[in-house]
């Protein structure tokens, strides 16, 4: 039996065990958080990140104990939020204090009820900082505020795909690539009243974000790393272009870059000043292979065997928790443990019954637990109220989501 599959069973044993142990009946899908694995990977991004500090990426997690519990890690510091109301949130509750760093909103927001409440609150404004890459997102804080007293923080959001053949690579995100266009939205925001340039954000997609070693998958592997490389060389050379054209505007605080799977790549480049990361630290399904790390998953969700078709078959109730991205098999949920266990081809992830094929259908009973793996990281956290931290064999702790908390951001 391969090795991976005897860690797969290992990590099975230890999970029902914590389920038996409990003592009181858990409500299903059961959702676990492996914190011995959860530290083992924040010690590696940080190792990874080569001294540079690493903002936690709130969308990976969902969870505002793990948030806690990476920003603590020596070599974490502030956090990359995905919306104004989420930071909002954090800030207000102490998630993120003020030994924790900042937070800065990774994405422009037009939210006017969270754009009210931040230029309400000078503490808020001060520890928040504002995503922009259009004059717009300017005028959307301006048409809320009637006094420029409380100055609000923004950084650039700048294009960090790469430019091949005429064509672009990478996520759609910012429409600002050249230099001249960047340094003049920093002037805009550097002479309009009421605002402050705090930094920018390169973050590189195409590298950070694809598996580039991907068995069976060879060939396909094999162009996506020399991408990565044509991407890195290119990025370095528009960074450095784009930081003379900026300092010639006003001196930033931080310039922001990379993601879980390009920390070497983004940390040797001498204008990144700080480094981004979550997904790391649970590993989901689409993590599992990249060079640049190994991958320890620390997040999964039973679900109990309630039906068995046929000797040959054990169906689990429900399981049809997707992945948001390009539709394809890649966004399926992974049935990990016991190992050996396969979706149908027909049926696929149900949202209320998943059938499951793999010599190990025929010795599950009914009740018995099957444990997934999420492809994407954060989003499983969105279908339940709370998560079980496991170390050992045991939970040590039972916490909320934000859906937990009532939020829904």
């Amino acid at each position: 039996m391969p090795t991976d599959s005897i860690a797969r069973n290992r990590l099975a044993a230890r999970l029902d065990a914590a389920v038996r142990a409990h003592g009181e009946p858990l409500p299903t899908p059961v959702f676990v958080v492996d914190t011995d694995a959860f530290d083992t990977n924040a010690a590696d991004l940080v190792a990874r990140a080569g001294g540079t500090p690493i903002r936690v990426a709130s969308k990976s997690l969902r969870v505002p104990e793990l948030i806690r519990r990476a920003v603590a890690h020596d070599g974490f510091e502030g956090v990359l939020c995905y919306s104004l109301a989420e930071a909002l949130w954090l800030e207000a509750n102490g998630v993120v204090g003020d030994g924790d760093g900042d937070l800065l909103v990774g994405y422009p927001t037009v939210d006017r009820a969270a754009l009210t409440a931040l230029v309400a609150s000078p503490r808020a404004a001060s520890r928040i900082t504002l995503m922009i890459d259009d004059v717009a997102h300017l005028d959307a804080v301006d048409a809320l505020r009637r006094s420029t007293a409380v100055p609000v923080r923004v950084a650039i959001d700048i294009d960090a795909g790469l430019i091949v053949g005429g064509r672009h690579v990478g996520p759609k995100r910012s429409p600002l690539h050249d230099a001249a266009d960047i340094a003049r939205l920093a002037r805009t925001v550097v002479d309009r009243p009421g605002f402050h340039l705090a930094g920018v954000m390169t973050y590189e997609g195409q590298v950070a974000g694809v598996p580039d070693a991907v068995p069976h998958q060879k060939a396909r592997s094999l162009v996506v790393r020399r991408l990565k490389d044509a991407s890195v060389a290119q990025l370095k050379a528009r960074r450095a272009a784009i930081a003379d054209a900026l300092a010639a505007v006003a001196p930033l605080e931080f310039w922001n870059a990379g993601g879980s799977g390009s920390l070497e790549s983004s940390s040797a480049d001498p204008v990144v000043t700080e480094l981004s990361a979550g997904s790391g630290l649970l590993v989901p399904g689409l993590f599992d292979h990249y060079q640049a790390f190994e991958p320890r998953p620390a997040s999964f969700f039973g679900l109990p065997v309630t039906r068995r078709p046929s000797p040959e078959l054990a169906t689990v109730h429900g399981g049809g928790l997707v992945a948001s991205g390009a539709a394809g098999s890649d966004r399926l949920p992974i049935p990990w443990a016991p190992a050996g266990l396969h979706l149908t081809g027909l049926e696929g992830a149900g949202e209320v019954q998943t059938p499951l094929t793999g010599h190990p259908a025929a010795l599950l009973r009914i009740g018995d637990l099957v444990w997934f793996r999420h492809a994407k990281s954060g989003e499983p956290f969105e279908h339940t109220a709370q998560v079980h931290l496991l170390a050992g064999e045991r939970f040590t702790a039972t916490v909320p989501t934000y859906r937990g908390h009532g939020l829904a951001f």
